[in-house]
């Protein structure tokens, strides 16, 4: 049903929160591609310590730091789940966060694109895309992390723009909108957002899967 990318730089001590949420899944049907953005700390150990958990995992590493955007492609062309959704490598899942996902687009088939349902931890206000000297309250923007693509979409809409430094998600889904893909979105809070972590991208204007 799912392929669960999660994109990671230099995120050793927060990596295990995240892979252990997603083992604790009430659905059962994912498959978890993980790139690594040239991390130069112990990632590589930490995900080798999952490989047992983790039979389906595959992991993707990058020679050169590429970004955000680029993970994000490198996990998507590697996907074979119906739906392409993300976990960062500092966020982490509720158990029922995968099967409220399943549970709404069984129920809505028509559903391409589904997004929202997100608790935020630490700071709601992130750099606003439009203008780097402003801070904006996420209520007011679309939260990568929560996207659930059915993955025939990247057919017509393209994959995430690498040449954007920041916000590339925003980008796609503005994409997504003018192509006419059938976009839904719910309230149940079970992405977890952690923004109480050093060196985030919505934070500081750097690159950061």
């Amino acid at each position: 049903m799912f392929t669960v990318v999660t994109c990671t730089w230099n995120r050793a001590k927060t990596l295990p929160r995240a892979l252990d949420s997603l083992l604790s899944q009430d659905e059962h049907s994912w498959e978890l591609v993980v790139v690594d953005d040239f991390s130069a700390d112990n990632t590589a150990t930490v995900l080798q310590n999952y490989t047992m958990q983790m039979p389906r995992m595959s992991v993707v590493h990058h020679e050169t730091r590429r970004g955000t955007a680029a993970a994000r492609n490198a996990g998507i062309a590697r996907a074979r789940g119906r739906f392409v959704t993300f976990l960062d490598s500092d966020d982490e899942y509720r158990p029922d966060h995968l099967s409220t996902r399943k549970q709404f687009l069984t129920e809505h088939p028509q559903v391409q694109l589904l997004h929202g349902g997100v608790l935020v931890i630490g700071n709601p206000y992130v750099v606003d895309k439009d203008n780097a000297d402003s801070l904006i309250h996420l209520n007011e923007c679309v939260i990568g992390g929560t996207f659930v693509i059915r993955r025939d979409v990247f057919d017509h809409v393209g994959y995430f723009d690498e040449n954007l430094r920041y916000a590339d998600d925003s980008d796609f889904f503005s994409r997504a909108q003018t192509s006419g893909i059938v976009i839904d979105s719910v309230d149940y809070p079970t992405y977890i957002y952690h923004r109480d972590v050093e060196g985030q991208l919505t934070s500081v204007w750097k690159d950061k899967p």
